[in-house]
């Protein structure tokens, strides 16, 4: 079996390393750096039997594959893919378990998801479970408005009035390189912050890390790889 990520650019990721601590090196798996969806998906079927998927082809593929899980159904976006035997292509969004899996349960009442991307779209689906209000903020307010479509319990805010807000919880979507927009509404929010190579809010007092997330994630869904549960112990030492 050969497992891989697609997306661009995935150089830096810790995936290789966290799928590879998980199995104890037992299974191969690659960096598939592409600028064209079409081409990575290419690579996939024809050299792989599972893949992770990361920006900017979350949406991609959620439109290329076969089936669905629920998470990957409400939130509009893949982040796993895996193909059976069958030539069904499962698509599934482990992206959801590993935001659940970083706020560990914690209680949040209002949240505010920035961006409106293929992460963006797991954390809205996150927060919806765990019973919260949410408010989703993008530089583009139509993409916001896209993505509150998800449920009612969502609601897409103009920039503008971001400042006003009060969330309980932040989580920060934006990749590193993006400015941090004007008027985010910090003080007396906990903070996910979806990137953790580049993270731009780590000095925040409640701050909780992307790689948690990753973790996260990472667990739910290399089980769905291979069949075998993961070293999570052994993941959490490379982290």
């Amino acid at each position: 079996m050969r497992f891989g990520i697609i997306g661009h650019p995935v150089q830096g990721s810790m995936s290789p390393r966290l799928f590879g601590a998980a199995y104890d090196g037992r299974y191969p798996y690659d960096l598939l750096d592409f600028d064209s969806f079409a081409d990575a998906w290419q690579c996939f079927l024809h050299g792989y039997d599972g893949i992770n998927v990361t920006a900017p082809f979350k949406q991609d593929a959620f439109r290329a594959v076969t089936s669905l899980d629920d998470n990957a159904r409400r939130s509009g976006a893949v982040n796993l893919v895996v193909k059976r035997p069958d030539g069904v292509l499962e698509g599934h969004n482990t992206d959801v378990d590993g935001v659940l899996y970083a706020l560990s349960g914690q209680p949040f009442s209002d949240v505010l998801v920035v961006g409106a991307g293929g992460a963006a779209r797991a954390a809205v689906v996150a927060a919806l479970r765990l019973g919260a209000r949410v408010s989703v903020v993008n530089r583009t307010f139509a993409k916001a408005q896209e993505l509150s479509a998800i449920d009612p319990a969502v609601t897409a805010v103009p920039t503008e009035a971001m400042p006003v807000l009060r969330p309980s919880l932040i989580i920060y979507t934006l990749p590193g390189r993006a400015p941090v927009p004007a008027g985010l509404p910090l003080s007396g929010a906990a903070v996910l912050e979806a990137e953790y190579k580049a993270p731009v809010l780590a000095g925040h007092p409640r701050y909780i890390s992307g790689r948690q997330w990753l973790l996260g994630q990472a667990v739910a869904g290399y089980s769905l790889f291979t069949g075998e549960m993961p070293s999570a112990q052994k993941m959490l030492r490379v982290l």
